[in-house]
Parts: structure tokens; sequence; C-alpha cells
């Protein structure tokens, strides 16, 4: 009587696993059939829009350190990792006017970056919606067909971008 009773416990356990499995796909399938493409073009779009506003973030950057002809490039980059610690800039010769440019480069990015941020909480709440652009960040790390068509997406709108003068 106990090894009939031990099969059926291994049957039930059989059945038990077997059903999990089964609702566990089921579950998977309905969320990646919640990605429309309309919302994954939506987010794709979001997302290029801030890479875009990226681009134009490190460029003024750059465009700002390259034309300062009193603060060379390397200089630059030498103080803007030591411009908060006195010491380090006496240390490193730092003039009033090298400190004062470095500090006013961090202020543009800090500046920027705010807008940067502001803009990617507005298109995720607002264009995409709080809901969806969780779900396809989610869908994209664990679905592999999902995350080709978003990067197809992102590649025709980057050709785009570069075909419109951006970048």
């Amino acid at each position: 009587m106990s090894d009939l009773n031990n099969r059926k416990m291994k049957i039930k356990l059989l059945v038990l696993f077997l059903t999990a499995c089964f609702v566990g796909n089921v579950a998977r399938a309905q969320d990646d059939e919640g990605i429309s493409d309309e919302d994954l073009k939506k987010y794709a779009v979001a997302m290029d829009s801030i890479e875009n506003m990226k681009s134009t973030l490190i460029e003024t950057i750059s465009d700002m350190v390259k034309s300062n002809e009193n603060v060379s490039a390397s200089r630059y980059n030498d103080l803007s990792k030591i411009v908060d610690d006195e010491a380090k800039l006496q240390e490193a010769e730092a003039t009033q006017e090298e400190i004062d440019f470095v500090k006013s480069v961090a202020a543009k990015k800090e500046e920027e970056t705010a807008k940067i941020n502001e803009a990617f909480q507005s298109l995720a709440r607002d264009y995409i919606g709080a809901k969806t652009y969780n779900a396809v960040k989610k869908a994209l790390k664990d679905d592999a067909d999902l995350k080709a068509k978003y990067t197809a997406m992102m590649e025709e709108l980057s050709k785009e971008d570069t075909e419109d003068g951006g970048k």
C-alpha cells in the first residue's frame, strides 16, 4: 500500500510541476503580447530623443572646452577631476580663471542633465505611460525577439536622425 501511495504522490507532484510550468509560460506569453508595436515604437522614439539630447550635451560641453583659449582640453580634464578639492587645486597651481571655467562647464552640464532627466520622466509618464514604459523596459530584458525588434527600430530612428541633419 505504501508503494501505491508513493506513486500517487509522485504523480501528483509531477502534475503540479507541469501545471506550474504551463501557467508560467502562459503568463509570459501574455506579457509579451501586452507589448504592442505601437508601445515599442513610442518607447524607441522616447529613448532616441533622450540619446539625442545626451549627444547634444556632450557636443556642447566639448565645444565649450575646445573654444576656451585660456584652458586647454587636457588642463580642463585634469582640473575637472579635482575642482572641489582646494588642496589639490593649489597643488596643481590652478588659476582662478581656470577654476571659474571648470565650474561654469560643470554648472552647464548639471543644468542640461536636469533638463534631460525632466524630459525623460515626462516622456515616460506622459508620452509612453508609466505602466507601459515599465512593461516595455522589463520585456526588453527578458525577450530576445522583442529586443531585436527594438534594436531595429532604434537603428531606423538613428538613420532618420542622420538624414535629418541630427545625430
